[in-house]
């Protein structure tokens, strides 16, 4: 039985029909009200090559939400363009290094440096072009290419170089498909704002939501974080712990770890987030223990007065980082520390079950009081 509603002009009938959708379009907005207020949403920041979508990818490992076939496909075209235009950033480098390959490797340096500046895009399901092959291959067994590797911390030259490079007849067969480790080390600038959903166990054993936001790390991304900030839960910020003596990829001049302290400095005194907890992930720790043997320390931050030592390097750092989060009116705000290697699955594993608990303790806090 239906209801009439007279106006003058027209007769709008109300069906039963009508009534029940209404009620139904009004319970799921309701649930959907209540599942957001509960939903944990965390802000992944840090500067750019901080390791904050190697996290992202291990999240979707950990919590079993698979990469679709369209990205695995995604990554291969990607891990091409890793491969020809990380070894171009290394040429490039080699010329302020001034550095030059033998000269049997000159053919091969201006048909890589040439494949960067034209593009090297692969079609979908196209195998890499095997000419492509014995050039890379020979280029990296170049002598001045590994000197000019080893002073990447000058020219920003992607780390994955050498994860992938011994690997290149794997990565050249014509039914390669990349692993998950290959996923993880692939490199992709982060533009925008990315949101990703994630079905976790809370401490009373109960299924929540946790939103992760990652938002672009270089200087030009920055400006965007501003709509992001509304009802966060915590921050989950990166640094490179390698990054000490690292240039950054825009900014020649400018070095990747005082960058990281000024993205961080500004996020912990910003008025939107006086009394948010933030979890600090000190990243990429393998490859800051090789490193802090051969480049001091001190050479990049002069008050630094421990030895070659990395727990004492660590400490160092984690203080500067710490003493910025807690500056006059933010005395009381909580700070978690973790040490980490992002691209290591299950260390990075104990780690983030570590950190969702204590998500999960903030959103409840949040919520209740």
């Amino acid at each position: 039985m239906g209801g009439c509603l007279s106006t003058t002009g027209y007769t709008l009938v109300v069906t039963e029909a009508d009534v029940a959708l209404h009620k139904e379009a009004e319970k799921l907005l309701k649930e959907t009200k209540a599942r957001l207020a509960s939903q944990t949403k965390v802000l992944l920041l840090g500067s750019g090559d901080s390791g904050k979508s190697t996290v992202l990818k291990q999240m979707r490992l950990i919590h079993s939400v698979p990469f679709t076939p369209q990205e695995i496909e995604t990554y291969r075209q990607l891990i091409f363009m890793n491969l020809t235009n990380g070894m171009g950033a290394v040429l490039e480098a080699m010329i302020d290094m001034h550095l030059t390959v033998s000269e049997d490797n000159l053919p091969h340096s201006e048909l890589i440096l040439k494949a960067m500046d034209e593009g090297t895009d692969i079609r979908e399901g196209q195998p890499y072009p095997q000419e492509y092959l014995h050039p890379l291959e020979e280029l990296w067994k170049d002598e001045m290419v590994q000197h000019a590797v080893a002073r990447g911390n000058e020219a920003a030259i992607p780390e994955n170089l050498s994860y992938f490079f011994p690997s290149l007849q794997r990565l050249f067969a014509a039914d390669y498909k990349p692993t998950e480790q290959d996923v993880i080390y692939c490199r992709a600038r982060t533009t925008g704002i990315l949101e990703t959903v994630f079905k976790v166990k809370d401490q009373r054993g109960s299924e929540t939501e946790l939103l992760m936001v990652d938002v672009g790390g270089q200087k030009s991304e920055r400006r965007k974080w501003i709509h992001c900030f509304q009802d966060v839960t915590c921050i989950l910020f990166l640094v490179n712990l390698s990054g000490y003596d690292q240039c950054i990829v825009e900014d020649k001049t400018a070095n990747q770890m005082q960058d990281s302290m000024t993205i961080w400095d500004s996020i912990c005194n910003s008025q939107w987030f006086k009394r948010t907890s933030i979890v600090l992930f000190l990243n990429k720790n393998d490859l800051f223990e090789k490193k802090i043997h051969n480049s001091d320390i001190r050479k990049h931050f002069a008050e630094y007065s421990g030895e070659t030592d990395p727990a004492v390097g660590r400490k160092f750092f984690q203080k500067r980082f710490w003493d910025l989060a807690h500056r006059s009116g933010t005395k009381d705000r909580e700070v978690f520390v973790h040490v980490t290697t992002a691209t290591n699955t299950r260390a990075i594993k104990i780690v983030m079950r570590a950190v969702e608990g204590k998500f999960d303790l903030m959103s409840r806090l949040l919520h209740d009081g």
